[in-house]
C-alpha cells in the first residue's frame, strides 16, 4: 500500500511492570529507542513519549486512560508500541483499542513486532493477538497457582518469607532469623499478658531493635497483621486455607491462641476507667457469691459485698485487715532454707541420675497424628468426589490442621518434660523458700499477687478470707505447725519423716504438671449466722 507523505501524530507508549510476565520484555529504555527509530522511518511525529510501569492484567492503568483520552481530543491519531500485548492484556482494554480503531478515533497503530493494517482482516489479527496476550496471562497465572498449591502441600511457603524468617536462595528453603525472632517472640509473649496495647507493643518492641524490609520501623497494623499470623507457630494460611508448614515455629500454638483470645477481649467496648483498688475484683461474697467491692470512708478502703443478687448481711471490712490475713497464708507456705536447700540438692541428684521417658506416652500422641493425617487424606477424597463442597472441605481440614499442630506441640512439649519437670519443682521450692520474705515487706501489691500465684477461688465471709490452696502449696500449707502468735516457724524431729513424704510427693506429681493439676478442698466456711 502507498504511503502518504503527510506527516502524521503518535503517541508512543511503553510499559513495562514488575510481574513475571514482563521478565523477558525490553526494558522501557530499549523500547523507546526501537520506537522513535522506527517513528523516523516512518516519518511519524512523536506527540509524546507515554510511559507506565503497571501490569496490563486487569483495567486501570492511569497512563493508558489519560492516553486514550488525548487521543479523542485530537492531540494525535495513532500509537506507536513495541508490541500489542504492550497496549492490552485483558478484555477491557483490548475491546476499547478496538472500538476506537472501528470509530477512527484511532486511525493507525504501529508496532515493530506485530503487522496491521486498519483492515477487516488488521483487526481479526489484532483482536487475535488481544486474545493471545489474556490467554497468556491467564494460563500464567494458574501455572502460579498450581505451582503454590503443591508447594504448600509439600509444607513450604511459596512467597516471602514472613518476618522473623528469610528466604534461603540456594536451599529454596526458609530459616529462621536468629535476631528477629526472639523479638517476635517477646511481642507475642507481652501481648498475652493482656497489659500492653498493640501502640505499647509497637514502642517496646521497636526499640529493642525489631525492624521490617528495608530496616523500616513497623506500625501498629503491622504488629496486628503478626500478631495474628498463625505462620509463627507453625501453620501457613493461604487463602482462607490452613496448611502444616516444615519451617521450624518460633512460638507454640498455645501462646498464640492466647494472644487471639487478648485481642478479643481489647476488641470489646471498654468501659470507663476504674479507681485503682488493690483488690478490685479478686474477692466474692462468701454467703451470696455477689462481687466484693472497695470503696474509701473517711481516709480508709472498705471492701463490701456488693450484694447484686440478693439482701446480704456481709460487714464491711477493713482493707488493711485483709492484707494482714494475707500475710499469714502466705506464711503457711513458706519453708526453711536448709529444707528448701536439701530439697533442690535432691532434684538435682536425681536430674542426674534419671531421664524422664514414656514411649507408650509418645507413640499415643503420634498414633493420634497420624489417625488425622489419615483423616485428611479422606477428607480430600470426599472433595475430589463432590461429596464435599470448597467451604466445608476447608472448614473440616482447617480444624484437623489445628488439631495436628497442637499434638505437635504436646509430643514436642513432652520431649522436654523430663527436664522441664525438674525445673517446674526447683522453681516452686524457690516460690515457698521467697514466701517469707514476701510477708516481711510492706508491699501489698507483691502480697497479692504471690496469693493469687498460690490460691484460687477467693471469698470474703464474715470478714475473714477463704479460699483454695493450688497444688503443690497445700502440701506446704497443711503441714503448718501449731505455735504460739509471733513463733517462728521450725519443724520438730517427728516432721522430719513428713517432710521427707512431702518432698517425694513434689517430686512426683511435678511429673504430671501438677501445677495445672486440681485445687485442694477450700478451707470450710463458718456456718451461716441464724
Amino acid at each position: 500500500m502507498k504511503k502518504d507523505n503527510k506527516t502524521r501524530k503518535f503517541f508512543i507508549y511503553a510499559r513495562k511492570s514488575t510481574d513475571s510476565e514482563d521478565r523477558q520484555v525490553r526494558s522501557i529504555q530499549d523500547q523507546i529507542a526501537e520506537l522513535k527509530e522506527l517513528a523516523k522511518k516512518e516519518n511519524l511525529e512523536i506527540v509524546d513519549v507515554l510511559v507506565e510501569k503497571q501490569t496490563a492484567k486487569k483495567p486501570g492503568r492511569p497512563v493508558f486512560a489519560e492516553m486514550l483520552k488525548r487521543i479523542e481530543a485530537g492531540e494525535a491519531e495513532g500509537i506507536l508500541a513495541w508490541h500489542p500485548d504492550r497496549l492490552a492484556r485483558n478484555s477491557v482494554d483490548g475491546g476499547q483499542i478496538i472500538y476506537l480503531v472501528d470509530t477512527g478515533v484511532i486511525k493507525e497503530l504501529k508496532f515493530p513486532t506485530f503487522w496491521f493494517e486498519n483492515t477487516p482482516q488488521g483487526k481479526f489479527m489484532l483482536s487475535i493477538a488481544f486474545g493471545q496476550s489474556k490467554y497468556y496471562i491467564d494460563n500464567l497465572s494458574e501455572n502460579i497457582k498450581r505451582g503454590h498449591r503443591q508447594k504448600l502441600k509439600q509444607g513450604l511457603w511459596p512467597q516471602m518469607a514472613p518476618l522473623g524468617y528469610f528466604n534461603d536462595p540456594k536451599t529454596k528453603q526458609i530459616y529462621i532469623d536468629k535476631e528477629k525472632a526472639p523479638l517476635i517472640k517477646k511481642a507475642f509473649k507481652l501481648y498475652a499478658t493482656g497489659k500492653y496495647a498493640l501502640k505499647e507493643i509497637r514502642k517496646i518492641v521497636n526499640n529493642l531493635g525489631l525492624r521490617g524490609r528495608k530496616g523500616k520501623l513497623l506500625s501498629v497494623s503491622n504488629y496486628q497483621y503478626l500478631l495474628q499470623n498463625p505462620f509463627y507457630y507453625g501453620v501457613m494460611r493461604y487463602n482462607g486455607e490452613y496448611y502444616e508448614g516444615k519451617h521450624e515455629p518460633i512460638i507454640a500454638k498455645k501462646l498464640f491462641d492466647q494472644v487471639q483470645e487478648v485481642m478479643r477481649q481489647k476488641s470489646k467496648p471498654k468501659t470507663r476507667e476504674l479507681k485503682p483498688y488493690i483488690y478490685r475484683g479478686m474477692f466474692r461474697c462468701g454467703k451470696c457469691g455477689c462481687f466484693i467491692t472497695t470503696e474509701t470512708q473517711k481516709g480508709h478502703n472498705y471492701l463490701r459485698c456488693t450484694k447484686r443478687k440478693i439482701p446480704c448481711s456481709q460487714r464491711y471490712v477493713r482493707e488493711e485487715i485483709i492484707a494482714e490475713q494475707i500475710k499469714k497464708e502466705i506464711q503457711k507456705v513458706s519453708l526453711p532454707d536448709d529444707w528448701a536447700d536439701w530439697m533442690i540438692k535432691e532434684l538435682e541428684k536425681e536430674k542426674e541420675q534419671k531421664a524422664q521417658s514414656s514411649c507408650f506416652f509418645a507413640q499415643k500422641i503420634e498414633n493420634e497424628i497420624k489417625a488425622i493425617d489419615e483423616k485428611l487424606d479422606k477428607l480430600m477424597n470426599a472433595y475430589l468426589e463432590n461429596a464435599l463442597s470448597l467451604d466445608e472441605y476447608r472448614e473440616a481440614k482447617n480444624k484437623l490442621v489445628n488439631q495436628k499442630q497442637l499434638l505437635k506441640d504436646k509430643l514436642k512439649a513432652f520431649e522436654q518434660k523430663g527436664n522441664n519437670r525438674f525445673e517446674l519443682a526447683a522453681k516452686f521450692i524457690n516460690s515457698v523458700k521467697q514466701a517469707e520474705i514476701v510477708t516481711l515487706q510492706e508491699n501489698p501489691e507483691q502480697s497479692r499477687d504471690f496469693l493469687k500465684k498460690i490460691g484460687s477461688n477467693f471469698l470474703l465471709s464474715g470478714q475473714k478470707l477463704f479460699f483454695d490452696f493450688k497444688n503443690p502449696y497445700k502440701i506446704v500449707a497443711f503441714a503448718e505447725p501449731e505455735r504460739s502468735e509471733g513463733e517462728a516457724r521450725t519443724f520438730k524431729n517427728s516432721e522430719i519423716e513428713y517432710w521427707r513424704c512431702a518432698f517425694e510427693k513434689i517430686r512426683t506429681d511435678f511429673a504430671t504438671d501438677w501445677l495445672g493439676g486440681r485445687n485442694s478442698p477450700r478451707t470450710p466456711l463458718p456456718p451461716a449466722s441464724p
